[in-house]
């Protein structure tokens, strides 16, 4: 009796991946598996899987794993492809991700905490970028994916520009009414420190 099926059950968080590798290829492979056997199983009308951006060209564990369970769920779109029109089968796809903004794991509510204690913020590189979308426009895609998917899918959304961290980091600080505490300005509030690249 389900319609559809939403798989967004998956570890996410990249350095706690990069020291539990098992663990990541357990959750987020085997489990897209079974949930696309259990949708294949039960005719369940869609499927769609909740990817990240990070599964294109992965660096690490976790874009790796997620990657390998896109290539499942494709896996089960194309073995349907042939299948007479008459007969019922789940359409399968897949939406990409970028960094949401609020969720678990997001640098916003980790910079604002930081914010209030003080500071300072800490940095893994003045250079590192990331595409944000906000938590309204992730269900809205996952929603629209639903209706909009061909068998086999893979949806992105048009985030925009990649937003630097360094600059969100002053954003952040000067919103609250607070200035920033560098080189040029040494009486400054809230100072931004450079703590180096994480695993993965």
């Amino acid at each position: 009796k389900i319609d559809i099926l939403f798989h967004a059950a998956a570890y996410k968080h990249v350095p706690l991946l990069e020291f539990n590798p098992l663990q990541a290829i357990k959750n987020n492979i085997f489990t897209t598996k079974i949930l696309c056997s259990f949708a294949k199983k039960y005719n369940i009308n869609h499927m769609v899987m909740i990817s990240t951006d990070k599964a294109v060209r992965p660096t690490n564990v976790m874009g790796a794993t997620k990657r390998v369970a896109e290539i499942i769920v494709q896996g089960y779109a194309k073995e349907f492809k042939y299948k007479n029109p008459s007969e019922s089968f789940t359409n399968y796809s897949i939406v990409r991700f970028g960094n949401v903004l609020g969720s678990s794991g997001s640098v916003v509510p980790m910079f604002q905490e930081q914010i209030n204690q003080g500071g300072p913020i800490t940095l893994t590189h003045p250079e590192v970028i990331r595409y944000f979308m906000s938590i309204k426009e992730a269900v809205e895609l996952v929603l629209q994916a639903s209706a909009l998917e061909k068998n086999g899918d893979i949806l992105l959304l048009d985030m925009g520009d990649p937003v630097k961290i360094i600059d969100l980091a002053k954003q952040m600080i000067l919103l609250n009414g607070f200035s920033i505490k560098d080189e040029t300005n040494k009486k400054g509030d809230i100072e931004i420190i450079d703590v180096g690249l994480r695993p993965g």
